[in-house]
């Protein structure tokens, strides 16, 4: 069994403390939804796990099955099982997804049965095969982009992914099939998962196990999964006077789409 260890992790941006102490542990098979209003460090904390530049990281660690992910470059982080599925994934003109996968580090070198693969896994999220030949995410919709995202984690096979806002763009079938290839692959190789969402449609397929409400730069409660549906009901209204006064919700810059 894995285990992704995040322990009193704070990082800041421009001068400003957006992460003041985050304290998490995903283990193999696990899905932790992380929720939680605008501005409060979501999108931060996948960023500066996944290793973007940009971040100061303060003080903590985070660490997969011992190994140390804060300082390594992006792609070391990826090789120790971490994936992103952004919130907003990044076109690549003339780099096809199919040879961007084919090169990976982390599949087979047999790339007729890796492309056997990727069709596998597009017929399973309703991809288009089409999309495989094309440049990664170039004209591709808000949905298809998302789509194409899973596919790449199928596909790769990580220990860990995040998930920030898988579900956003994504029309109600397009959610279900998406988040239900996600619930598989928690079963099927063991992927943990953090799931970030605004909204817990996203678990009508992809079940959580734990739910942590995020306000102000780190968790300020933990429960199972009707906390989501609580928070549907009552909003982000109760935890608002949990946090220190000298750490005040702000956006994060890298957060918005990329130029």
């Amino acid at each position: 069994m894995s285990e992704l260890v995040v322990e009193g992790l704070r990082a800041s941006v421009q001068g400003k403390v957006i992460l003041d102490g985050v304290d998490l542990v995903v283990r193999s098979g696990e899905v932790h939804a992380i929720m939680g209003p605008n501005g409060s460090g979501k999108s931060t904390l996948s960023h500066v796990l996944a290793g973007r530049p940009g971040y100061a990281v303060l003080g903590g660690s985070a660490t997969i099955d011992g190994v140390e992910l804060l300082g390594l470059p992006a792609w070391k982080r990826a090789e120790a099982g971490l994936f992103l599925a952004m919130q907003y994934p990044t076109e690549v003109p003339g780099v096809a997804v199919k040879d961007m996968l084919t090169a990976s580090r982390a599949t087979d070198t047999d790339s007729d049965s890796i492309y056997a693969r990727m069709e596998a896994e597009a017929e399973r999220i309703g991809f288009s095969a089409k999309f495989l030949d094309r440049p990664l995410n170039v004209d591709l919709s808000g949905g298809e982009k998302k789509r194409n995202e899973t596919l790449q984690l199928g596909v790769l096979k990580p220990k860990f992914a995040i998930l920030d806002e898988l579900d956003s763009g994504l029309d109600v079938d397009a959610l279900r099939m998406v988040s239900r290839r996600v619930e598989e692959e928690t079963k099927e190789s063991g992927l943990g998962v953090i799931a970030i969402t605004h909204y817990s449609r996203l678990f009508d397929e992809l079940q959580p196990d734990v739910v942590h409400i995020f306000a102000r730069g780190r968790i300020v409660e933990t429960g199972g999964p009707k906390l989501a549906d609580e928070l549907e009901d009552t909003g982000y209204e109760k935890w608002a006077g949990t946090d220190k006064p000298e750490v005040v919700a702000t956006a994060d810059p890298f957060a918005d789409p990329l130029a």
